[in-house]
């Protein structure tokens, strides 16, 4: 898919585009816009101009990946190309099909009379709660009054006052207190949206107008407030990033005063995933993400559309008129109005429901359609491929259809690991593109869409053997197994997963499977001293007897050049290198993979990563030490969000616990 989208933007740039006397499109100004970080966006804007020799030449579309915006008609010859939509539940013949504008979308309920069981399966999912009004029945916080947390020498307070949900910051004389309007999530934490009611920012300020997301969570497991994290379009220092991208000492301060280490992040940049908007308004709002993975190109009248069905926003429609500069500033301003709709006003839910995926599916449910399409459809759309058979696209459960549902929120940037994999969730779908099994593969494979995962996935080491040996059956042979894995069938080193999906990516309280699905054999991660398969498992050997492995099993061999450089201490265990490794996420991985291995001899520098710069290592050290000592370090007075100075007395506390465990396991062995 992804040579797909070369060749269809490559196809794109080079296509005739005037809708009145087509000629050559030429790229006569590219202007790279991102709308004002005072409302937090960072949108590429594209300004493709027709060619000639005009004084004022004429914006013609923007791009994102496959999401093209036409900001004018779009031209007769692209339509005369599009592709035919087929599909056996299509009516016919119907010119004028929509799946994709607010008016046909009919919301959940509709669904459930005759999807009883999804309906139930899907009323319990993350999904269905991943954003919501803050009400009784959905808060899941403590806001008695009775739980506070201590947090770079400032309190937090969480309360009810009036009916409604408050938060009360304060260090000596900066004070701020909060609504809570709205909820976001519910599996293993609970974060919240609201505005400031009180604080030292001129009245005037955004936060007391626009829901953001509040500083402190709620640990649903430990029935604790804890610091945000990867709230990442943060601005600190001038720059929109990932605060997990940053040590504890550089992360937003929620009690600092205005202009200090103080921000901010609009709910209404994460509410295009975490709710269900119309096809046509995230085509406007959010083509950046939704371009990076569409089969084929969709070309989007987006000015006839806004003009239709949003009047509020100023139409495009002078665009022809306008200079170059003035034409930036209009469609800045348009899209900078598109990103900030409240989707409790534009949204047909808040969470992610029925027609997220299925797309709007009000004929469906007024039964003049047997199946809802799962491909967009619509008087203002185009779809376009120059290598597409025969000029058709079918519209049901296809491979790429099915997979772009998923694809179109599970995607997206984060910072890579050596191999090319992201190291933090969300972008699972980006991730799988990264490998070659989704050529064949779709994401139902393994999930049910309608099902909740759970605290922990469930399925059996031989269900999930089976969902790869459906395509590579040669291995269902004992004997082509065995030489394949060099492990004996059935055992932890023959499972397909744990070899081409280990766990790499940092979920929400666990590090969970990559969903790039590559060789254990791959040389990037090898080479740069980050986690390989093999020694995930075998944690206590060094490099060089990996390397050994691989060259007598596999033929395979590596840089002795780079492997020199990369692992200074070639004699000792890899998963200790990577626990002390310059990368953050790949001490992230260190200590998991030590923890869960049970590894006494490592317990001394698992001790040291409860002192990591990086918050969000020092949690999941704190949950991997937990749970292989049984200690609540807690109790030590230990708290993963404490400053350095603060952790240094229960430190050593743990320390000493530590080396008295050691000291009893020795004389218990003698």
């Amino acid at each position: 898919m992804a040579k797909r989208n070369r060749k269809r933007a490559a196809a794109l740039a080079s296509s005739e585009s005037s809708a009145n006397s087509p000629r050559p499109l030429s790229w006569k100004k590219v202007l790279g816009v991102a709308v004002p970080l005072a409302l937090a966006l960072a949108v590429g804007l594209a300004l493709v101009r027709s060619g000639g020799e005009a004084e004022s030449p004429t914006p013609r579309f923007t791009q994102h990946g496959g999401v093209v915006n036409w900001w004018g008609p779009i031209p007769d010859d692209l339509r005369a190309v599009s592709l035919r939509l087929v599909g056996d539940e299509r009516p016919a013949p119907e010119s004028h099909v929509s799946n994709i504008t607010r008016a046909d979308y009919s919301g959940p309920e509709s669904c459930r009379n005759c999807h009883k069981q999804q309906f139930e399966n899907w009323s319990q999912h993350p999904h269905r709660w991943m954003n919501t009004r803050a009400t009784e029945s959905t808060v899941l916080g403590d806001f008695s009054g009775e739980q506070t947390i201590e947090y770079l020498g400032g309190r937090a307070e969480f309360f009810r006052e009036g009916g409604q949900y408050r938060m009360r910051l304060s260090r000596g004389e900066i004070g701020r207190d909060y609504v809570v309007t709205q909820t976001i999530g519910s599996r293993f934490y609970q974060y919240y949206v609201g505005r400031l009611l009180r604080g030292p920012e001129p009245t005037d300020d955004r936060a007391y107008s626009i829901d953001h997301v509040l500083p402190f969570g709620y640990w649903l497991d430990r029935r604790e407030w804890v610091p945000t994290v990867h709230v990442h379009f943060a601005e600190l220092h001038g720059q929109p990033v990932d605060e997990e991208d940053l040590p504890s000492a550089e992360r937003h301060d929620p009690f600092a005063a205005p202009g200090e280490k103080f921000s901010f992040t609009a709910y209404y940049q994460c509410a295009h995933c975490h709710t269900t908007l119309p096809l046509a308004d995230l085509l406007v709002r959010n083509p950046e993400v939704l371009g990076i993975h569409t089969p084929v190109s969709l070309h989007f009248d987006a000015a006839t559309y806004l003009k239709r069905d949003h009047p509020e926003i100023p139409p495009p429609d002078q665009l022809r008129e306008l200079s170059d500069e003035q034409a930036y500033q209009l469609l800045v301003g348009i899209l900078g109005s598109a990103k900030q709709w409240d989707a409790r006003d534009h949204a047909v839910t808040l969470g992610i429901s029925c027609e997220a995926c299925h797309l709007g599916a009000k004929r469906h449910a007024e039964g003049k359609q047997r199946q809802p399409s799962f491909f967009p459809e619509s008087p203002y759309l185009v779809a376009s491929a120059n290598d597409s058979p025969a000029g058709e696209w079918e519209l049901g459960r296809t491979h790429d259809n099915l997979n772009w549902a998923c694809g179109r929120c599970h995607a997206g940037g984060r910072r890579l690991l050596a191999g090319g994999m992201a190291t933090w969730n969300s972008t699972e779908f980006t991730d799988a593109m990264r490998g070659s099994c989704y050529s064949e593969m779709k994401c139902v494979d393994c999930h049910n869409p309608h099902q909740a995962t759970g605290a922990k996935w469930t399925k059996t080491e031989k269900e999930n053997d089976n969902a790869c040996l459906r395509c590579h059956q040669k291995f269902k042979d004992d004997g082509a197994l065995t030489s394949h894995t060099h492990h004996a069938p059935g055992s932890a080193g023959s499972r397909c997963l744990d070899c081409h999906m280990p766990k790499l990516n940092e979920g929400l309280q666990d590090v969970v499977r990559t969903h790039m699905i590559f060789s254990p054999t791959q040389a990037r991660m090898i080479e740069a001293n980050q986690p390989n398969a093999c020694n995930m498992c075998h944690v206590e050997q060094p490099i060089d007897w990996t390397l050994d492995y691989l060259k007598k099993w596999y033929g395979r061999e590596y840089s002795a050049a780079a492997i020199a450089d990369n692992y200074p201490e070639r004699e000792g265990a890899a998963a200790l290198g990577w626990l002390h490794s310059p990368d953050q996420s790949v001490r992230v991985i260190g200590a998991d993979v030590l923890a869960k291995t049970q590894s006494a001899w490592a317990l001394p520098d698992l001790v040291e990563a409860l002192d990591d710069p990086f918050l969000i290592n020092r949690q999941f050290a704190r949950i991997g030490l937990e749970r292989f000592l049984g200690l609540r370090l807690a109790d030590f007075g230990y708290q993963f969000y404490l400053t350095q100075a603060e952790r240094a007395a229960p430190l050593e506390k743990i320390r000493e616990e530590v080396r008295r465990r050691s000291e009893t396991g020795k004389r218990e062995a003698d």
